[in-house]
């Protein structure tokens, strides 16, 4: 009786076009795209009937977007961060979210090292003067980034790719994490953020939006670092405060700063963009697009779209970053997987068990992980099922879902 469904994939704010190719990797999907991020109204409509939801960062998808979103089974964020999706509603609905987490490592780590030259080289400031009709011609505070010291904080994949590269034209590397990393190179690990801050000429963050991270570049931090030294944040906008920053660049206690990403941004390209930022002098101000390359947009496609069907036909979670991760891997032919979320509680496998051997049928493979709260239970079964045995699974007690996918 089962039968696996052709898919409809819904696609946001100009995901990159290779995504539609990749979706279909492992069975068809229909691919639907909206051009940029539609209001609440147009989007509760959309995803109403959408099988997969890919976004970038402007969407956000909270609990009740996720239920006006019934046929939804899961969620591709086509970037590196997630936190425009409310990841543990999305969890107790059974939806796993997936992103591409290294698809613009190079991507972002070369505009950070490219940020450090120009602002060592005080080009900023000299683009702006001589826009004014201003010839800055002179050495003063313009300096080879060769023997300068870069502190990384947060040595991730992006910061990790960067040391590597700034070691390459003769920086000295330093790095701080609140777990441990393997240094690449020359880079040297710090054991206090304060440290870093008090040493280096040049300080970039590479960290994710946290609680813990939050503002963690403030007016106190700014004072630790260096009279003259540089500020880069390129990762997550609520890292730093802001003012702050302008209060510091304008006082000349700092010399510079980079920052792509800011605490509110314009939703689309008609909002005006506001920050105290604006009116410094050697700052490079860019609109969020630390991975917006050629490049990098592909590689993310190719990602997340990859990963978002093989969870649609095969069940796939692995890289989920709400659920646990099982990869069972495609289904034998003439087997049907069921595939089962379900509260962490005990005796939920057996539960499972129970109805299969009730309708005669034989468990081929199992596959079970638990995180949290969370359980995922997986099943290939053999056997003819009946046309009410998605329902006898879904009745189980702790069961959030289920669906079938015919091998």
């Amino acid at each position: 009786m089962a039968h696996t469904p052709d898919y409809t994939a819904l696609l946001l704010e100009n995901v990159h076009p290779d995504a539609d190719s990749a979706l279909q990797t492992a069975g068809p999907v229909t691919v639907k795209r909206l051009s940029g991020s539609p209001d609440r109204a147009q989007l509760e409509a959309e995803i109403a009937s959408a099988h997969a939801l890919g976004i970038r960062s402007r969407t956000h998808v909270d609990a009740a977007l996720l239920d006006a979103a019934k046929a939804l089974q899961a969620i591709g964020c086509f970037c590196i961060g997630t936190n425009q999706v409310d990841l543990t509603a999305a969890a107790e609905r059974g939806v796993p979210v997936f992103n591409a987490p290294f698809a613009n490592t190079r991507s972002v780590a070369e505009l950070t090292l490219a940020s450090v030259i120009m602002l060592m080289r005080r080009i900023p400031e000299k683009m702006f003067a001589i826009q004014r009709g201003e010839w800055l011609k002179t050495a003063d505070g313009a300096n080879e980034v060769r023997k300068k010291k870069l502190g990384i904080i947060g040595y991730g994949n992006i910061g990790a790719q960067l040391s590597v590269l700034a070691s390459g034209l003769g920086m000295h590397v330093y790095y701080y994490d609140i777990a441990p990393k393997l240094a690449h190179g020359n880079a040297r690990p710090m054991d206090t953020l304060d440290g870093l801050l008090a040493e280096c000429d040049v300080v970039t963050l590479h960290v994710p939006s946290t609680a813990r991270t939050k503002n963690m570049i403030g007016k106190a931090e700014i004072a630790r670092m260096k009279p003259g030294a540089f500020l880069i944040n390129q990762a997550r906008g609520d890292l730093v405060d802001v003012d702050a920053l302008a209060a510091a660049l304008n006082s000349g206690h700092l010399a510079g700063a980079a920052v792509d990403v800011f605490p509110v941004e314009p939703k689309s390209k008609d909002e005006r963009f506001e920050s105290p930022l604006i009116q410094c002098a050697n700052v490079i101000l860019s609109p969020h697009i630390g991975g917006s390359t050629l490049e990098a947009q592909q590689a993310i496609g190719l990602d997340a779209a990859g990963k978002l069907a093989r969870y649609l036909y095969e069940g796939s979670t692995t890289f989920a970053v709400n659920f646990p991760h099982v990869d069972p891997g495609p289904i034998q032919s003439g087997r049907t997987r069921v595939l089962a979320p379900h509260m962490n509680r005990p005796g939920f496998l057996r539960r499972l068990n129970d109805a299969v051997e009730q309708v005669g049928a034989n468990v081929a493979a199992q596959f079970l992980q638990t995180e949290g709260d969370l359980g995922y239970a997986v099943a290939d079964l053999e056997g003819d099922l009946p046309t009410d045995f998605l329902d006898r699974v879904r009745a189980i007690d702790g069961t959030i879902r289920a669906r079938l996918i015919k091998g």
